[in-house]
């Protein structure tokens, strides 16, 4: 049985800067050999965009940012599309609801949607997502 999760860009991005790596999200990267990942419709516009961010400051290149991109491309992610009614409606009540932006609540209404536990280096998520009963995943049970 595939494994699935819904995978946050905090820890995405974290595979492309060296000093952001940590033990966790190394261990996501490899649960995604044996598993499937979802986010939600805005996840390739927060990637983007921090990959711009971080050529304009110079702490990527472009070639890097490239291949960043041929590698996330790789990886079993799948992007769940919504209506902009849904976004502006349902999402945007969780964020308020939960204190959250509605980038994170997306995340946390496609966990909660799907009942499938989440992947994120956000505090102000982890917390959303507990109060949800949404769990943290967790590399280690696969779950």
């Amino acid at each position: 049985m595939t494994r699935r999760l819904v995978l946050d860009n905090s820890v995405v991005m974290s595979w492309c800067f060296e000093d952001a790596k940590t033990g966790y999200t190394s261990e996501v990267l490899k649960r995604l050999e044996t598993g499937e990942a979802l986010t939600p419709a805005i996840w390739p516009l927060e990637v983007g965009n921090v990959l711009l961010v971080a050529e304009r400051k110079k702490r990527i290149s472009k070639a890097s940012s490239i291949k960043f991109l041929s590698l996330l491309g790789s990886l079993p992610i799948r992007v769940e599309q919504e209506s902009p009614e849904r976004m502006t409606g349902e999402i945007m009540s969780l964020a308020r609801e939960q204190a959250l932006s509605t980038y994170d609540a997306s995340y946390l209404d496609l966990a909660m949607r799907l009942g499938l536990p989440i992947a994120t280096l956000d505090e102000e998520l982890i917390k959303a997502a507990k109060n949800c009963g949404v769990p943290k995943f967790d590399p280690r049970h696969g779950k």
